[in-house]
């Protein structure tokens, strides 16, 4: 017997809806790859109760509705169908009351605003009804694959809420942004419907620049928790919506520690990864199965330039699934466009341990003695500190390791 719900989509890959419908009922929920041949199939045998529809059927799925809820018709797409006990089919749009509520998470104020939405699809058609509804003062909607895009983007400089519909940015092209945010010299507020990662390029360069900005985490949950509602005709408190996205948040974020080589990334790393059963991930270790050689053969064969390019290289890799324990290689902080790459799905920590209790490496040649140890110190010590989210002092591994396992409950909960 078939999955009674789930996510109905052409390509679904990874989908964070069967874990946060876990969260929201008793219930079964699968991911239901279908191709475009097959869905006159998939509506004619009904062997569903209840399915949220991903792009690109969120249009195509109309001509199977008995019915449509008012936002349905409103935006003219559907992300749930609900079958009812005589096999007719009812759909709504519950992305409506997703971006709804992520809006007033954001805090980023519409009403009166010029907005832009980047992408042209059922999905930005629900934000435009929105931001519509929300009181915006003018909608600008863009599609990246116009031949004018730019033109387009050099008309409307002047907005001030941007919200990116697109996929840009998205798993595997963590980094890439749909636009440059300086040339808006007006702008307000940026909203990025992707996740993960947590930071797109998008968001990464809206906060470099101070800019209010929120990720598509909220949206989902809160779509799914009115989904939800719809598939067991029951209230769920509004409450759950922060809860659940307060644990997805901490369960997929990478867990990335920086520090001075010798300050017990990898052991506090492996303790952590014991503790909360995530995969650890050690970048010196990825260095030397890819150069085929220690880092510290490494660097005196080729030199510190090639090895933090490797490195840089590495951290790529590294940092794109999330939910892991990243420890990284005490120079990390050397290069500035580390930054992004550590902070696009994870919460970075530096592990703080006086200079003087520092493990000694003899085959690594920046840090082989206390003297060389010390210089280098006086270097980082600045880098680690304007790169991390959190210090945690290294007094000993359980305790480093708690600390941090601490911090990652708070960090999301705070804002409940």
């Amino acid at each position: 017997m078939s999955a009674r719900y789930g996510l109905l989509g052409e390509k679904l890959g990874h989908s964070l809806l069967p874990q946060i419908h876990r969260e929201l009922g008793g219930y079964e929920y699968a991911l239901m790859e279908v191709g475009r041949e097959n869905l006159p199939a998939f509506f004619a045998t009904r062997d569903f109760q209840a399915v949220n529809v991903a792009m690109p059927y969120m249009e195509a799925v109309l001509p199977w509705m008995d019915s449509l809820s008012e936002t349905a018709a409103k935006t003219g797409c559907v992300n749930t169908v609900v079958k009812d006990s005589e096999g007719a089919l009812h759909g709504y749009n519950t992305e409506y009351y997703g971006f709804t509520r992520m809006v007033r998470r954001s805090r980023v104020v519409v009403s009166g605003r010029k907005c832009l939405v980047l992408g042209r699809s059922g999905v930005s058609d629900t934000v435009r009804t929105v931001l519509e509804d929300l009181g915006a003062s003018e909608i600008v909607m863009i599609s990246q694959s116009g031949s004018d895009y730019e033109e387009n983007i050099a008309r409307h400089t002047d907005v001030q809420v941007i919200v990116n519909t697109t996929s840009a940015g998205m798993y595997p092209e963590n980094g890439v942004s749909p636009i440059e945010l300086s040339r808006f010299l007006a702008l307000e507020g940026v909203l990025d419907l992707r996740y993960p990662p947590a930071k797109t390029g998008l968001l990464l360069e809206a906060d470099a620049l101070g800019i209010p900005n929120l990720n598509g985490l909220y949206m989902q949950v809160a779509q799914a928790k009115q989904a939800s509602e719809l598939f067991q005709g029951l209230r769920i408190d509004d409450s759950e919506i922060s809860r659940i996205h307060a644990l997805i948040a901490a369960q997929t974020a990478n867990i990335v520690l920086i520090g001075m080589p010798g300050s017990g990334k990898t052991t506090v790393g492996r303790r952590l990864s014991e503790n909360g059963g995530r995969p650890f991930v050690d970048t010196d270790s990825m260095i030397e199965e890819q150069a085929g050689c220690t880092c510290g053969d490494f660097l005196r064969t080729y030199g510190e330039a090639a090895f933090r390019e490797l490195e840089t290289e590495v951290l790529q890799k590294a940092c794109m699934p999330t939910g892991c324990v990243i420890a990284t290689g005490g120079g990390v902080v050397t290069k500035p466009e580390n930054r992004d790459i550590l902070r696009r799905n994870g919460v970075v920590f530096y592990l703080k341990r006086p200079v003087e209790r520092l493990v000694q490496y003899g085959d690594r040649p920046l840090s082989s003695t206390p003297e060389k140890l010390q210089a280098l110190w006086k270097v980082r010590a600045p880098l680690y500190e304007s790169m991390r989210d959190y210090e945690v002092p290294y007094i000993d591994e359980e305790k480093a390791a708690g600390e941090i396992e601490r911090l990652m409950k708070t960090i999301w909960t705070d804002h409940l």
